[in-house]
């Protein structure tokens, strides 16, 4: 802030002769401005001058007649930060400190809500934060109270309200236990914000396979597979059929379609055929040819 003071007044001024230069005058400034406000500044100058506002992001000049008061109008300063005011004027110099603040409505929420895609059932599977900004995006830090809806079909809407803390608010919430789409929504004031979160079923729960005779082959075919929840399981879902026997065996990996897999393998006397998928084991079949 200092460098950004010697450069805008074009003098040559070391950190060492600021409080020095202050010692002239101080400016009759607020302690703290909320963002875009308009306000004014009273000076002491009995001739024309020149006043700098620095601050993070903005810097201001304006002119000044002797007597007037210095009038920063609405939204010429709407970054919040800790600004410098330097009045030159003559041979003398005010100078002056005040903070910008955020204001308090909240005027746009940054929502990140993650994953876009997960299964039923999972408890604190979804997560949610906000950050809130004013209208001139300004991180709004004080304690602002946050309300998170997650909206699932033919169930119950789950509901968090949360005081953000420096800015930002976050909560998790359990994954519904029907599959489709979720609406994830954040409120701030009047000011909402909303993220879809798709849900798919979780994995087969009770893999059951049926086997019959077909010419020379075995047609094996699957119980339509559903979740633990009554899900129909998703179409594309690998299903792993195994024969064993004796001296051999044979694996065959089939995509769900409609809900159920088939296959065909050998009509060996004996063999063992079982089914899995993923992590899940179905039955097991004992095959005798007749």
């Amino acid at each position: 802030m200092k460098h950004a003071f010697t450069f805008l007044i074009g003098v040559t001024v070391s950190a060492g002769a600021l409080p020095a230069l202050a010692q002239s005058g101080n400016l009759d400034l607020p302690k703290s401005i909320v963002a875009g406000s308009a306000f004014s500044i009273q000076s002491t100058s009995s001739a024309q001058g020149v006043l700098y506002i620095v601050g993070p992001g903005q810097v201001l000049k304006r002119d000044v007649q002797p007597g007037q008061p210095i009038t920063i109008a609405a939204g010429d300063l709407d970054c919040a930060g800790h600004y410098l005011a330097v009045l030159t004027s003559g041979s003398s110099t005010e100078t002056g400190e005040f903070d910008v603040v955020p204001g308090s409505q909240p005027a746009t929420l940054s929502f990140l809500a993650k994953p876009s895609r997960l299964p039923v059932g999972l408890q604190s599977g979804i997560s949610g934060a906000v950050y809130i900004f004013d209208a001139f995006q300004n991180l709004i830090t004080a304690p602002t109270p946050v309300s998170f809806q997650l909206s699932i079909p033919s169930e119950a809407t789950q509901s968090r309200t949360v005081v953000s803390r420096q800015g930002a608010a976050w909560t998790d919430m359990n994954s519904g236990s029907k599959d489709g789409n979720a609406k994830f929504v954040a409120q701030a004031g009047d000011v909402s914000a909303t993220r879809v979160i798709q849900q798919v079923p979780g994995d087969p729960c009770g893999l059951k396979m049926s086997a019959k005779k077909v010419g020379e082959q075995i047609q094996l075919e699957t119980d339509p597979l559903r979740d633990c929840s009554g899900n129909a399981v998703t179409d594309g879902t690998i299903v792993t059929f195994t024969e064993s026997w004796n001296g051999g065996q044979t694996t065959v990996d089939v995509p769900l379609k409609h809900g159920i897999a088939q296959a065909e393998v050998p009509a060996y006397n004996g063999a063992r055929i079982s089914v899995a998928t993923g992590v899940v084991m179905g039955n097991e079949i004992r095959w005798a040819n007749q």
